[in-house]
């Protein structure tokens, strides 16, 4: 993959809700093949980012994707240009069955021979997952929830996957897990910005990362420089 290659780009973000500006200014970008995680305190700005790229909150600045700007851009319209997000909560359809949640992800795809072939992807995966396709999401353990919600992002074939707090009120063992298929996923081909509070693991498999502090970028680098960076590492690692 060319590492040059700029998937996102984010410009003088703003996002504001009222007189309070969740973001404030705010430029990065995100290459072809990386991993990039956003870290930071409960709220520096993380989601509002997030929620800012998928087009699900207002906001002033720049952000294109794959080169096109994504001003006016509605958030349908997004996912089905290849970026998918996995909510904070994970929203999944607790009145549905486990395949009726994956099936939904597939709704804009005409490629009907490869969706069977992503289902087998998604169960290698998450073993779990083929065990309860018939069993309702809402009756799913947490980590099965979050296994879910990453599989339906998965069955949309996105270049690009947006992870809002993936390992939050999870197991310890859980997110061992998760944080190993991020990278598997990554590893396959999928472009990632993850939004995570546990830093550790997000800095630990990130290629590159940003520290948001009270909706500001304040630091950035390698995710291995980060990790061994003092500030960091007495702000963030305990």
């Amino acid at each position: 993959m060319d590492n040059n290659n700029i998937i996102i780009s984010v410009e003088n973000l703003t996002v504001a809700y009222g007189n309070i500006k969740a973001v404030d200014d705010v430029s990065f970008e995100v290459r072809e093949g990386e991993i990039v995680t956003l870290i930071g305190a409960n709220g520096a700005g993380k989601s509002s980012t997030l929620r800012a790229i998928s087009g699900v909150t207002p906001y002033s600045g720049r952000i294109c994707y794959g080169g096109r700007d994504l001003r006016n851009i509605p958030a349908h319209q997004i996912v089905a240009r290849g970026m998918a997000q996995v909510p904070e909560g994970r929203g999944i359809f607790g009145n549905l069955t486990v395949m009726e949640n994956l099936k939904l992800a597939t709704w804009q795809r005409k490629d009907r021979e490869t969706v069977a072939k992503d289902y087998r992807r998604v169960f290698a995966l998450f073993p779990q997952l083929e065990k309860r396709q018939d069993q309702l999401g809402g009756t799913l353990s947490g980590g099965e929830q979050q296994m879910l919600a990453v599989g339906r992002a998965l069955m949309s074939r996105s270049r690009m996957m947006l992870l809002d707090e993936p390992s939050m009120g999870l197991a310890p063992v859980l997110v061992r897990d998760i944080f190993h298929t991020i990278t598997e996923i990554n590893r396959t081909g999928t472009t990632i910005l993850l939004v995570e509070q546990n830093a550790h693991m997000a800095l630990s498999i990130a290629s590159r990362a940003y520290v948001l502090e009270t909706g500001k970028i304040i630091l950035s680098g390698a995710g291995k420089e980060l990790l061994d960076n003092q500030r960091v590492r007495e702000a963030y690692l305990g």
